[in-house]
């Protein structure tokens, strides 16, 4: 990590040789002030005192256009280009936030787009980036498949290749988010960021290490693709082998050059978070903020909340950095996030009378105060009695003691018995 960082003088001139410097974020700020939005910041005193910070502030970029803060680099890079380079057009390879920025900025700028997207993309997100204009490629079973055809193609057309992260425009153009924090939040000491690729804390970390007072960066990544602390403590970039993430939008191997140089320099702290953290974040933004967030976006939040920083006393910024989830997949990570968070179980019962019993279980659930989410025939097992039918149900409830009361109500009903809680983790 970096130690004594030199901000004292706070100029444009403070970050030496790097590739990308503050002047870069400030003219990106210029260029990108009448085409993306500037984003709410709204502090929580809910997650304050979750977190056991001063204050908490939420930097929410789901309400970005596009949904994402992808627009920022992707625009600042694509405005900078020649007039024979635009009319070359560009091509990216991207799943999800990426493609919908590239293509947007196209369509703003006049510039042909076309993204390379891997055959699991779903049909929604193809369906998004085509209506801002691009032509959509679906090429590759994997990312990495459409990433190296995009490069290809590009050597082969002439169009300019529009990385997602490693490139200074792109990181410089992230780095505005850095510049309205500042102004947002003044009493801002530390802030949390998502780190996939290492772009968007480049470019927040460049703005906010030359700031007038001192702002601590900490750099947030799910278990499952945690590449960057080894990386920044060994000195090189250390990619991993696989990575294993519900939060496809960080679900990155490693950082590449110009991302490493940059966040070597610019990062405070790197902390790790679970996935069922994750998804708690993400059902406590649905939940207390009125916010639909992404994996990656909500888990700089989990990190707060799980106490990897101590932030007593602390004015904390959470970069919250998109929200364009799947329904189905944001239903079931707030499904895992209740879980996490105690407030739903999914139980196996063993009922004598089937289905005579099901109207009986739901009023006792009901009475208690619970919430039936599911309630079905389970598939018989091994273990089970062969006299009695196995049914599953799924309760919420406001927390371990309720779901409690809900379970004793339903193990005290003649011909019913809870087997096991927890039987599946919803």
């Amino acid at each position: 990590m970096s130690e004594g960082r030199d901000r004292a003088d706070g100029g444009d001139d403070a970050d030496g040789d790097l590739p990308v410097t503050l002047a870069d974020v400030r003219a990106a700020d210029s260029r990108l002030a009448d085409v993306v939005h500037r984003t709410p910041l709204d502090t929580s005193r809910t997650f304050a005192e979750m977190s056991g910070a001063a204050s908490l502030g939420l930097k929410l970029e789901p309400f970005q256009r596009t949904g994402s803060f992808k627009i920022r680099g992707a625009y600042n890079a694509m405005a900078q280009l020649s007039s024979a380079e635009r009319e070359a057009g560009v091509v990216a390879a991207s799943a999800g936030n990426h493609a919908q920025g590239v293509a947007l900025a196209g369509d703003l700028l006049g510039i042909d787009t076309t993204i390379v997207v891997p055959e699991v993309t779903p049909a929604a997100k193809i369906a998004a980036t085509s209506g801002y204009g691009a032509t959509v490629l679906v090429e590759g079973d994997i990312y990495e498949r459409s990433y190296e055809f995009a490069v290809e193609r590009a050597d082969e057309t002439g169009e300019t290749f529009v990385h997602p992260f490693d490139d200074a425009a792109v990181i410089a153009g992230q780095g505005t988010i850095g510049l309205e924090l500042l102004e947002q939040y003044p009493a801002m000491d530390t802030v949390f960021v998502a780190i996939g690729g290492g772009g968007l804390i480049s470019g927040i970390g460049t703005a906010v290490a030359a700031a007038d007072r001192d702002v601590r960066v900490v750099g947030v990544q799910p278990e499952g693709a945690a590449h960057a602390e080894p990386s920044l403590e060994a000195g090189e970039i250390r990619p991993l082998d696989d990575v294993d993430t519900a939060a496809e939008g960080i679900a990155d191997t490693r950082m590449l050059e110009t991302t490493f140089a940059v966040a070597s320099e610019v990062i405070d702290d790197v902390v790790t978070v679970s996935d069922r953290e994750i998804a708690a974040a993400v059902t406590l933004l649905a939940e207390r903020q009125k916010t639909v967030a992404e994996g990656a976006g909500a888990a700089p939040l989990a990190a707060a909340l799980a106490d990897r920083v101590a932030l007593d006393g602390a004015h904390a910024a959470v970069v919250v950095s998109g929200g364009n989830a799947d329904l189905t997949d944001h239903a079931e990570l707030v499904r895992t996030g209740l879980h996490e968070l105690g407030r739903y179980e999914t139980v196996r019962l063993a009922v004598d009378d089937w289905p005579t019993a099901l109207s009986a279980v739901a009023a006792a659930a009901e009475d208690a105060g619970a919430e039936v989410d599911a309630l079905e025939r389970a598939r018989p097992t091994a273990v089970d009695d062969p006299n009695r039918t196995p049914v599953r149900i799924g309760l919420a409830g406001s927390g371990p003691a309720h779901l409690d009361e809900a379970l004793s109500a339903l193990d005290a009903l003649d011909g019913v018995s809870v087997v096991r809680r927890s039987a599946e983790n919803g």
